[in-house]
């Protein structure tokens, strides 16, 4: 048992796209009930204070999987450079993600989130040096008209606060253009644990600031998940954040791992798994289904994300 965890936390050395597929799935499926469950404590605790918890947590946890796994050497890059600016990438992107939790319905964060693929095709032709052609055009209009689907940023009721998750869905194409590009054979966990570093140092700098610079009552009053640096702590909120801790590692673990060992553009029609498994939890957590409105701008996010991911196998396969 102990070799295949080494096998599983250690560079990887080929393609295994079978695998990559089962630790995707698995990856997305913890993921969504970590993100479903912040959403369920935001009224009991602050962004800052969540994110310096759940870090530290994951920071200890990581430290104990590199001891059993054999040293601590295993959780530094071997290029830090491109690890910790794909960590920054991550590092805002939870932010924007969970920022607008308390006020968003599960739909509108997920759905916002994966507009990821289209902002992947976006950036294809100034990172890359990609040809975008007819095909990425036809679905980043078809992914863009799902998106304004679930936001109706025409609806009275539309708050700048629905474009965050559209927001986290730049900052996470980043990371994975980032993560295939020159993080490919870095330890899984050096990867986290760059994530984890950051997330920390983001967490106690919110912490420290509106602590020692509070914010006015009426943003406190309006918008507390972002707003408070360092709310008083249940033990409710602790043992939430040690649980979001497990998932987060092993979620992101298992994602680090699968887009190391495929290439992206297969498995991203299966990554948006994620957004019935973020259905299913809301329902289970919650007892709310998306609206046939929002279960239409998600279908549509899909196949736009999917047919991306197609022209993609088929301009690598070419």
């Amino acid at each position: 048992m102990k070799q295949q965890f080494l096998a599983m936390v250690r560079s990887p050395t080929g393609d295994r796209p079978l695998i990559a597929v089962i630790l995707l799935l698995l990856g997305v499926f913890i993921l969504a009930l970590q993100d479903v469950t912040v959403k369920l404590i935001a009224p009991e605790t602050s962004f800052w204070q969540f994110q310096t918890l759940r870090s530290v947590g994951n920071g200890l946890f990581l430290a104990s999987l590199a001891w059993f796994s054999g040293g601590f050497g295993i959780l530094a890059p071997k290029s830090w450079r491109p690890v910790y600016f794909r960590a920054s990438m991550l590092t805002i992107c939870m932010f924007c993600f969970f920022s607008g939790a308390p006020y968003l319905s599960v739909a509108q964060m997920t759905a916002g989130l994966y507009t990821y693929p289209l902002f992947v095709s976006l950036l294809a032709g100034p990172v890359l040096g990609e040809k975008v052609g007819p095909w990425r055009i036809s679905a980043i209009v078809v992914g863009a008209s799902g998106a304004s689907l679930i936001l109706d940023p025409f609806d009275a009721s539309f708050s700048p606060v629905q474009i965050l998750p559209i927001a986290a869905g730049f900052f996470y194409a980043c990371n994975i253009l980032i993560l295939r590009h020159a993080c490919r054979y870095e330890s899984a966990l050096s990867l986290v644990m760059a994530v984890a570093v950051l997330s920390i140092v983001s967490g106690l700098l919110g912490v420290g600031f509106l602590t020692l610079s509070p914010l006015t009552s009426y943003l406190t009053i309006q918008m507390p998940f972002v707003t408070v640096g360092w709310p008083e702590l249940t033990m409710v909120v602790l043992g939430i954040a040690i649980f979001c801790s497990i998932l987060n590692l092993t979620g992101n673990i298992c994602l680090a791992r699968a887009y190391q060992t495929a290439d992206s553009s297969w498995l991203a029609p299966i990554d948006f798994a994620y957004l019935l498994f973020a259905a299913f939890w809301g329902r289970v957590i919650f007892g709310t289904w998306p609206t046939p409105k929002a279960l239409l701008g998600m279908s549509l996010i899909a196949i736009a994300g999917i047919v991306i991911a197609w022209r993609e196998q088929r301009r690598l396969s070419a």
